[in-house]
């Protein structure tokens, strides 16, 4: 049997670090597979290589020494993959091709979460997409990204918004109007916008969230909706402003 590491640990990522270019194992996991196929399996073995799942189920670690595979041990851990895509499902799309499975020639982007935040499916994907916290591991396309509670790609993980946070751009801040002078949208430093529509005053209210060239709003009745900036331009719900005291 070749060496095996514990449970996504420091020692784990140094030895999938350290063998880059050799497959990949998690052993002995409970694997949703989300293919129609295969389903759910339990006490199985995802193998990787390079970029693609190679392989899935039972007795993979058999011969993973003779594949010259780095194992690592991911007894009590459930993994599904990263992305999701109901087209799969449906029949709509090549199975083994592409995100949203684990079936072989899937993308190997995959989550691992612990057993105890995945008793069956519907928790399991509760605890991967909307309790980041609980990840114990996320790899893209056969790379590790996270590891044990820890982000490691080359890419520095950006903060993630927060409802109750602030995030304002104050050289957005203004008032937006659009080409033809029928939308009005004023920013302010508190977070908050104010929409005029065709000369009627407060159509739409709420709170807004700047991040990078995304800007997300949240009304006060409840809806969200999104724009993008481009250069000195506002786009949003097919509108294109420009912030009125620099036109």
């Amino acid at each position: 049997m070749p060496d095996t590491f514990p449970t996504f640990t420091a020692a784990g990522l140094a030895a999938v670090r350290a063998g880059a270019d050799r497959p990949l194992l998690l052993t002995n996991a409970t694997v949703h597979t989300l293919d129609p196929l295969i389903g759910t399996m339990r006490g199985a073995d995802v193998l990787i290589g390079g970029a693609l799942v190679v392989g899935v189920g039972p007795g993979i670690v058999t011969a993973a020494e003779d594949d010259g595979a780095v194992v690592v041990d991911a007894t009590g851990t459930t993994v599904l993959p990263a992305r999701l895509d109901a087209s799969v499902a449906l029949g709509s799309a090549p199975r083994g091709t592409g995100a949203g499975t684990l079936a072989p020639g899937a993308d190997a982007s995959l989550v691992v979460v612990p057993d105890q935040h995945a008793a069956d499916l519907p928790a399991a994907l509760h605890a991967a997409f909307a309790r980041p916290g609980r990840l114990l591991a996320v790899l893209h396309e056969g790379r590790p990204v996270h590891w044990a509670g820890a982000h490691v790609g080359t890419t520095p993980t950006r903060e993630r918004l927060q409802p109750d946070r602030l995030a304002v751009d104050p050289a957005r801040v203004g008032v937006w109007v659009d080409t033809e002078d029928f939308l009005h949208q004023e920013l302010t430093a508190d977070g908050r916008y104010d929409e005029t529509r065709g000369g009627r005053p407060h159509a739409f209210q709420g709170s807004y969230w700047i991040d990078g060239d995304r800007i997300d709003y949240l009304d006060d009745l409840g809806f969200w909706a999104f724009g993008r900036f481009a250069g000195d331009a506002l786009h949003h719900a097919g509108y294109t402003m420009h912030r009125k005291d620099a036109r």
